[in-house]
């Protein structure tokens, strides 16, 4: 069985989920994870937000624009009365329990409960509709399977046990529908697996039913060889491999979540991307296997802080990186790259929530300077250090460009610059040329 995740653009309209029947009515069993219809996710918090500041003139409003939204969607979704009226019927039940936060104490855990009303409501259309089309559709709700620990970890143990005997009750079924992104806590309440988590909860329930492959559906075919909202003339990556994969969506590729990556590759569980709106576009294939030999793409973090500590006292001193380390830990702020000297090291954060008090402490040590607006580029392949060449064509790409730091060693399949913001697009499509078009 295959599991599919399509995300809210795909689902956005009722012209976009009669797509997704087309791409998935093929005769084969499979599990349906949904998002949220697009724009729904961002109502719903700014609805919440209403009703944090004791506004509920103003998120009533917001309900109703909402509402109508949806309305309209039933009908141009169905062709049948019958399931119309099914709809409009779940809808107000929707959107009551919406509305009955109005007259209620609000807090975060009533937050979260409102904001996973969207992927309750895109699952419930969406089945409906493939039974109106005549398809066996069961709907799993995924407050009965999908968990996380007090570390908001999911529980995969819990997942398996839940989720395999619904599935067993239903074996007649053709589709199974579920929602991405929602879970309960370990206390019971409604949560989630934070944004971007409907591709977490396609991989983990790829996992959990040892899946013959996990496909995310979004608008664009497959991940790109650099972004292609900046650089012309780039080109989707056909074959990727997990730790590839991993790396571009940590340092920027918007197509995948970073999570997504680990349920599937532990599981060894290939994971296509394909575009929904041209879904006989190849798209890229996330695997074990590994192309030598061979740079597959670049991507850029933004909005990352260079911090480099100096300090005299660090010759042959040991001791010194720990105490550094864990003043990060202690603010629980991860560090992305790490450059160090017999004298100094440089390191950079993608959250400076706590950046006063880390260079407080970090001054207790050494000399301290910041570097704000910085950016990330990462070119990532087959990248091991006896590949003669490979990082002398990234360094000849960049010899026009100022960089502050470079990481090259940590991994087999990543080299970083940090560069400033203002040199981003010149760095991304001088890389493009050198490593992809072979105009330099």
């Amino acid at each position: 069985m295959k599991v599919l995740k399509f995300g809210g653009t795909s689902v956005g309209s009722a012209t976009r989920m009669k797509s997704v029947f087309n791409i998935i009515n093929n005769g084969e069993k499979k599990i349906v994870v949904l998002s949220a219809m697009s724009g729904t996710t961002n109502s719903l918090l700014e609805i919440a937000a209403y009703l944090y500041k004791k506004n509920p003139d103003a998120a009533v409003e917001l309900i109703n624009t909402l509402e109508l939204k949806y309305f309209r969607t039933i009908e141009d979704l169905y062709d049948t009365k019958e399931y119309k009226a099914k709809a409009m019927d779940d809808l107000k039940h929707h959107f009551d329990y919406i509305r009955s936060f109005t007259k209620k104490l609000f807090t975060l855990f009533e937050e979260k409960a409102i904001v996973a009303q969207g992927e309750l409501m895109s699952t419930m259309l969406f089945s409906h509709y493939l039974n109106e089309q005549g398809l066996r559709a069961v709907l799993l709700p995924a407050l009965e399977f999908m968990r996380v620990n007090k570390n908001a970890e999911p529980e995969t143990q819990y997942l398996r046990e839940h989720l395999l005997p619904m599935l067993e009750a239903n074996k007649d079924a053709d589709i199974f529908v579920t929602q991405g992104f929602i879970c309960l806590n370990a206390y019971g309440e409604i949560d989630n697996l934070t944004r971007g988590g409907s591709d977490y909860s396609a991989s983990l329930i790829g996992a959990a039913i040892a899946a013959e492959e996990i496909q995310i559906w979004t608008d664009i075919d497959g991940m790109h060889n650099n972004d292609p909202r900046v650089v012309e003339k780039t080109s989707p990556v056909s074959f990727l491999s997990f730790d590839e994969a991993a790396e571009l969506a940590y340092f920027g590729a918007k197509i995948l979540h970073p999570t997504c990556i680990l349920p599937a590759k532990l599981a060894k569980i290939p994971v296509r991307l394909l575009n929904t709106m041209q879904p006989e576009a190849q798209g890229t294939l996330i695997s074990n296997k590994t192309e030598m030999h061979k740079i597959k793409a670049v991507a850029a973090k933004e909005n990352i802080t260079a911090i480099k500590i100096k300090s005299g006292r660090m010759l042959l001193a040991y001791g010194f990186l720990r105490r550094v380390f864990e003043i990060f830990e202690s603010y629980q702020t991860p560090v992305d790259m790490i450059c160090t000297s017999e004298v100094g090291v440089s390191m950079t954060i993608d959250n400076d929530k706590h950046l006063n008090e880390i260079l407080d402490e970090l001054k207790k040590i050494g000399t301290v300077s910041v570097d704000k607006n910085m950016v990330i580029i990462c070119v990532v392949g087959d990248l091991d250090w006896e590949n003669i060449g490979f990082e002398s064509r990234v360094i000849d790409a960049v010899k026009d460009i100022p960089v502050r730091m470079i990481s090259y060693g940590g991994s087999n399949h990543n080299i970083s610059l940090l560069v400033k913001d203002e040199d981003k697009l010149r760095t991304l499509r001088s890389l493009s040329d050198y490593l992809f078009n072979n105009e330099a």
